[in-house]
């Protein structure tokens, strides 16, 4: 039986939370996981309104020198907020220093209004689509070769060294699922990761993943399917209100008591999704990741 991972994706601090307040609630977090899920995860983006949001690769750095026993990775970068090569260079300095722990996931972007604020360019999705597969080419190339060389028509890398190479070369994880993202996905990715997607879309996106991967020639089963997205579990459904301040449902995400959770989850497993990048519904209570310690995880291994 394929052994279900979970990691977990971690929160921004809550508005007016004090910094003490939030690395308290992240470390009790991370060391109640530990032993128990793969991972920590953390988004990569700029702004949610006037929400606190911390920036993702620098918190996700931090988080993997002060908790060595999980792997790390980004649900997902944007590949627009950073020179390609620039990149390449930095994830291969993640894995050197983390020895080994860092996941490269990386999407094509698609929030305008951080884009628009940050002083990028937004340009259509299908340039995204093609800029993404550039990126992934001059990723793939510094690690790679000796030097490595790619002249694309948005991105450029020349003769670049990248050392020390990244050992072992990170999963590639790429989120998304539209037809044309796919068929990058089926190019590009050891990872297919879908964001906040319920059950019903899944099972299409599936379908469509499978066809692109026909499409070029792969086999689908050398495509890890995984899930990232919110989670709130809870013993009673008295404690599951309480905490469900923001309205979360299990149109897609996982909402409920620890039997209700594996009774959505598993669907999901029977298509193929082997880890889940879960949120911390309920932020700084630590119900929901004690929940999914102990008596979720579990069961869908045992």
């Amino acid at each position: 039986m394929t052994r279900i991972q979970f990691g977990l994706a971690l929160p921004s601090p809550r508005p007016g939370m004090s910094r003490e307040t939030y690395m308290a609630a992240v470390e009790q977090g991370l060391a109640l996981v530990t032993g128990h899920f793969d991972s920590g995860w953390f988004v990569d983006h700029t702004q949610f309104g006037a929400n606190p949001l911390l920036e993702g690769w620098t918190m996700l750095t931090y988080m993997a020198a002060r908790h060595p026993q999980l792997d790390f990775g980004h649900a997902v970068l944007c590949q627009s907020f950073r020179n390609p090569a620039l990149l390449a260079k930095m994830a291969a300095t993640f894995q050197f220093l983390s020895g080994g722990r860092f996941i490269f996931g990386i999407g094509a972007g698609w929030k305008e209004d951080e884009y628009r604020a940050y002083g990028y360019d937004f340009p259509s999705a299908g340039t995204r689509v093609e800029e993404l597969e550039e990126t992934l080419q001059i990723v793939k190339a510094l690690w790679r070769d000796e030097q490595g060389t790619v002249r694309g028509k948005h991105y450029q890398a020349v003769e670049a060294y990248c050392e020390p190479k990244p050992d072992p070369i990170p999963p590639i994880m790429i989120g998304g699922a539209k037809p044309r993202m796919l068929r990058l996905i089926a190019r590009h990715a050891d990872w297919w990761n879908v964001s906040w997607t319920g059950i019903e879309k899944f099972r299409q996106e599936v379908k469509e993943c499978e066809q692109a991967c026909a499409a070029v020639g792969r086999d689908p089963a050398t495509l890890r399917r995984t899930w990232f997205g919110g989670s709130l579990c809870a013993p009673t459904e008295e404690k599951l209100a309480e905490l469900n301040v923001s309205g979360m449902t299990s149109a897609n995400a996982f909402v409920g008591t620890p039997e209700q959770v594996i009774e959505q989850m598993r669907p999901f497993i029977d298509l193929g999704v082997d880890y889940f990048m879960l949120g911390w519904g309920g932020f700084p209570d630590l119900t929901n990741v004690e929940m999914l310690v102990h008596r979720v995880l579990p069961v869908l291994n045992s």
